[in-house]
């Protein structure tokens, strides 16, 4: 065993002793109304703000408070955005996008099988996912014109999370859903027909990073064009 994969062993040992330790200087969860535990102050992690439900609603969406906006709210904001970056697809802040994108293309190393993530880390992942991405032909406007029907959507919410955090993890995990998964059938295979259908989890730290990129990727299109409301006509 190496000395790399010995830290390793190392740490992951002492961090699950001390989530089997409950502390008792951390109590409630801290969403209003809730009243449970928070992770710490139980057997059942580090978390120090919230309970396990709240916690896992936070890994998975951006914030412990509020969903993931759904297709039928994004589709008319999804539409406008598409429209908007046809009609603008001369302008300079437009292109600079769309070659970022491809730029994470082009950096993202080879394609990974989904079924051959596990042991990467969240930066890792990110870069398997672009990767996916790149392997599917995804065209790099439709990345773009995901993020800014999101940045479009929080701004018609009337009760918006407008944390940055819940923004980034909103894009992600539109973007991620067009990376797909891993689709392999073997027609000849010992009994019949088999087919794996493998599909990366959208959740955590992954989620943080890619909407990263992603931020990254569109913010001096909305910076440029915010006075002129993107997507309006």
């Amino acid at each position: 065993m190496t000395i790399d994969w010995k830290k390793k062993r190392d740490r992951k040992e002492e961090v699950k002793a001390r989530a089997g330790e409950p502390s008792l200087r951390f109590h409630a969860c801290r969403v209003v109304g809730c009243g449970k535990p928070s992770r710490a102050a139980t057997e059942d992690g580090l978390d120090t703000f919230f309970c396990r439900s709240h916690a896992e609603h936070y890994a998975r969406h951006g914030s412990p408070y509020k969903g993931s906006y759904t297709a039928k709210e994004i589709a008319p904001h999804r539409k406008r955005a598409s429209a908007w970056l046809e009609a603008n697809k001369d302008d300079p802040w437009v292109a600079n996008a769309e070659q970022r994108v491809q730029t994470l293309y082009a950096n993202a190393g080879p394609h990974v099988e989904a079924f051959r993530l596990n042991g990467l880390s969240p930066q890792e992942r990110v870069k398997a996912a672009w990767a996916r991405l790149r392997k599917a032909n995804v065209d790099p406007q439709k990345v773009v014109a995901a993020c800014l029907a999101i940045e479009l959507t929080v701004r018609a919410d009337l009760q918006p999370d407008s944390k940055p955090e819940y923004r980034r993890v909103q894009m992600a995990k539109q973007v991620h859903k067009m990376a797909s998964g891993t689709h392999k059938r073997w027609p000849s295979a010992v009994g019949g027909p088999k087919e794996l259908h493998v599909y990366p989890r959208s959740r955590g730290q992954v989620l943080r990073h890619l909407g990263a990129d992603l931020e990254k990727c569109v913010e001096l299109v909305i910076h440029r064009h915010e006075s002129f409301r993107i997507g309006e006509p």
